[in-house]
């Protein structure tokens, strides 16, 4: 990953604490690879040919997003690759265990070469700096994040509780995102197309049936359904005869188009974050969001009470 700190030679330098140097750029969020390279040999770093490099056939990553990596692309040719991309030796040249987007980047830059650390690790080291690694990346999407979680889980063997502790998340967030690993295709294809629909992806994994399950899905994409109105529907399928759908919360008549569309914003939007807080308040959400999200509904509510009192008053 390239980022604004200071271009450093990466010509035949020793980097001393591999741990802490050879990923300075990007690890202050990357702890497990500090730990997992810092007892190591310092290692040389080597310009490699770009052709003697392969990906890693287990990579964790299922996307790429063409546009950041164009951007990618155009740093590298004014700068260079800042940060060497870490490999091991492999039948046919190198095989790469940390760095396919600089190594991505570098060939849509035209360059024949890139810096690179070369380390002899077993496939379980390899395959779990791979998995931390992706896990950094600003532009993950929800279903790579599900994919790698799915793969520490039953290839590396972490608990649900030592995944969420080594990557400080909540257990709960952990938990949903392994569910997302399990999705059904037009579930994960909704999700690939909008991450903003991951709420309404573990309302319809509930349902079994497909056809009425696509159908939803469409209409979820399609900007139709509001998650209030998703969570009724999945609930009158799988109970037929429970209580019936609720209305959407009524929005007094305006005039005012501008008005209009701001106040049916307005109850969509806490209708959602209604049904994302749960009932106990704490479903998925850490404690310090919590607090925080507490104090901006006291202030939010502050607000209103103030715009009521101007309406009111006729002063608005």
């Amino acid at each position: 990953m390239l980022t604004s700190s200071p271009s450093r030679s990466t010509s035949k330098k020793s980097f001393r604490g591999a741990g802490t140097r050879i990923f300075q750029q990007e690890t202050e969020t990357a702890p497990g690879i500090i730990s997992l390279l810092a007892a190591r040999t310092p290692t040389a770093v080597r310009e490699i040919p770009l052709e003697k490099v392969q990906p890693n056939p287990a990579q964790p990553r299922m996307t790429w997003h063409e546009e950041t990596l164009q951007e990618l692309a155009a740093s590298i040719r004014e700068h260079g690759v800042l940060q060497p991309i870490l490999v091991r030796p492999a039948a046919e040249g190198y095989e790469i265990i940390a760095g396919e987007r600089r190594w991505r980047a570098s060939k849509l830059a035209g360059r024949d070469t890139i810096p690179a650390i070369v380390e002899r690790f077993d496939d379980a080291t390899a395959l779990e700096i791979a998995l931390i690694e992706n896990l950094q990346r600003e532009d993950l999407s929800p279903l790579d994040e599900a994919f790698i979680y799915k793969k520490m889980t039953s290839e590396l063997g972490y608990s649900i509780r030592q995944l969420a502790g080594k990557l400080g998340k909540d257990k709960g967030y952990v938990e949903n995102r392994l569910r997302l690993s399990g999705a059904p295709d037009d579930v994960r294809e909704m999700v690939a197309q909008r991450y903003d629909t991951l709420s309404a992806a573990y309302e319809l994994m509930k349902l079994d049936n497909q056809r009425r399950r696509r159908a939803l899905a469409k209409q979820v994409l399609a900007g139709q359904l509001t998650l209030i109105k998703l969570h009724d529907r999945v609930e009158r399928i799988l109970n037929p005869v429970a209580k019936p759908e609720r209305p959407e919360p009524a929005i007094p008549a305006l005039r005012d188009d501008a008005l209009i569309t701001a106040t049916r914003k307005l109850n969509e939007s806490l209708a959602e974050l209604s049904r994302a807080i749960g009932e106990d308040g704490t479903t998925g959400i850490p404690e310090g969001d919590r607090q925080n999200l507490a104090k901006f509904l006291t202030i939010s509510r502050a607000r209103l009470d103030n715009l009521v009192a101007r309406l009111r008053s006729g002063r608005a």
